[in-house]
């Protein structure tokens, strides 16, 4: 079996459909970022329009944990360039404007989120938050290969997660490049 420090892991293989390698495969454990999976495919599931200017709000920054984002409150972008930073760099306050902005608010989008993961089977799931910095944020790795699978028939989510870099243009502010925080990709 392959060594991995991991204490949570599961290979999956897709032609087979089968895993190939398990280890407390389910374990409720908080999953942080991987949150914004969801987030992304509820946003895409409402079909907003993409080029929507939306306007970074003090209501987007993280006040449990204090995270730092170079995204400040005013600046404005499209939700396409949210979506695919919140993706590539899981860049909170993206998150945090794509869920703020989403019909019925934050609250709404979570509780789609919830809705989600249920129609999806993943029994093991909860979201509090649209970015995972709320550790209530759990999930088992059974429950994210279903998440995974699923986010593969969007678009718009693989090509935000298998970008190298954004440079994002911003009227009265310096412009900023993102590159994807994952960096098999960017190698």
């Amino acid at each position: 079996s392959p060594k991995l420090r991991s204490t949570i892991a599961l290979i999956y293989d897709e032609q087979s459909k089968l895993a190939l390698y398990t280890k407390n495969a389910d374990t409720i454990v908080p999953i942080a970022s991987v949150s914004k999976l969801m987030t992304a495919m509820v946003v895409l599931d409402a079909q907003l329009p993409m080029d929507e200017s939306i306007r970074i709000s003090t209501q987007d920054m993280d006040m449990l944990k204090g995270s730092h984002s170079r995204m400040r409150p005013g600046m404005t972008l499209t939700r396409g360039e949210l979506l695919k930073l919140a993706l590539m760099s899981s860049e909170n306050r993206a998150a945090a404007a794509l869920a703020r902005t989403y019909p019925g608010g934050t609250e709404a989008a979570v509780a789609k989120m919830n809705a989600k993961a249920r129609e999806l089977g993943m029994k093991d799931t909860r979201f509090l938050d649209p970015t995972g910095l709320n550790s209530g944020n759990v999930s088992t790795a059974q429950d994210l290969v279903k998440m995974v699978l699923a986010a593969q028939g969007y678009e718009p989510i693989h090509k935000a997660t298998t970008s190298s870099f954004q440079l994002v243009e911003l009227s009265g502010y310096r412009p900023l490049m993102y590159v994807n925080t994952n960096p098999l990709v960017r190698s």
